[in-house]
């Protein structure tokens, strides 16, 4: 018998990314569960700004001054309070926020801070969740060079 309940493992920085849904919400237990059980582990929360959404922001800039920086301090807020507030001390946790194309993002985002998992969620099989992060997870699994969890909603509901 192994007197080392938890063997070393591979996945030394988890990334969990989040959209703010339903789904990201609630996969975000996972990626909790999967940095736990890793003791030294670092888990990076990552917020992608939809690319036309960023674009947006950038041409209203040139109208209202500092409105990216407002628009960053509430995805900061957002994220303190969904997910932050959620974290057991002692948890080595990391928060990022980029914009561009999402799947793009994460990727470039995963290889940069040489991540071992990315932890997604995926959305129900109609509407525009499917169209929009289906893809999104479908593209991540396909490219990605490290481990990739995706874990449906329905699943990922307590």
């Amino acid at each position: 018998m192994n007197p080392d309940p938890h063997p070393e493992s591979r996945f030394k920085r988890i990334l969990f990314c989040t959209d703010f849904s339903e789904s990201a919400d609630a996969v975000f237990e996972f990626a909790i569960d999967a940095t736990i059980r890793r003791p030294g582990s670092v888990l990076h929360i990552l917020h992608i700004v939809h690319e036309p959404d960023a674009q947006f922001w950038r041409s209203y800039m040139a109208e209202v001054d500092r409105v990216e920086e407002e628009a960053h301090r509430l995805i900061d807020e957002k994220i303190r309070a969904t997910y932050l507030a959620r974290v057991p001390p002692g948890l080595d946790v990391r928060t990022e926020v980029r914009d561009g194309p999402e799947a793009a993002a994460i990727l470039e985002f995963a290889e940069a801070a040489g991540i071992d998992l990315i932890i997604l969620g995926r959305h129900g099989h109609h509407g525009v969740g499917k169209a929009l992060f289906g893809s999104v997870a479908a593209k991540v699994v396909s490219k990605a060079q490290c481990a990739v969890l995706v874990v449906p909603l329905a699943y990922a509901r307590p």
